[in-house]
């Protein structure tokens, strides 16, 4: 059996992986390959990122938040971390204007991926989260 010190150049994969397993709703495998990525580089906060996206993929705003709060403890300038930490807290109607702050900042970002995103995110906050509820098709008023 291969040593797992022989894997630490593939920790991406790893991470990689993880990231593609969260968005295939794998959540066992998600857990295992960030724990695989985090063995193989203790210093990376990208495993702790994946995991945050884990939460976030399945709605659990708080403990996603949490972890995004976590990397930018570490790392203040990680945006990444900071676009998903605006997305979760825009979803939320106590934070939504937090978010959408966090949001703009990350749209000044210089990576497009990052720029596309917080737009992404902002576009859909104003279309569908500010907007007021309307009542169900169907549903008939009472008189």
């Amino acid at each position: 059996m291969a040593n797992w010190k022989d894997y630490k150049e593939d920790w991406i994969l790893f991470l990689e992986t993880g990231f593609i397993a969260v968005n295939q709703a794998d959540e066992d495998a998600a857990i295992k390959l960030f724990k695989a990525a985090e063995l193989l580089n203790p210093e990376s906060i990208l495993p702790k990122v994946g995991v945050g996206y884990l939460h976030l993929h399945k709605l659990e705003l708080k403990q996603a938040c949490k972890k995004f709060e976590e990397v930018l403890e570490k790392e203040p300038k990680n945006e990444m971390a900071k676009t998903f930490l605006g997305i979760c807290m825009s979803l939320s109607p106590a934070s939504l204007e937090k978010g959408e702050n966090i949001l703009k900042q990350t749209h000044k970002s210089h990576d497009p991926l990052i720029k596309r995103l917080s737009d992404t995110a902002i576009d859909f906050a104003e279309k569908f989260l500010k907007k007021a509820p309307t009542p169900v098709q169907g549903q008939r008023k009472t008189k």
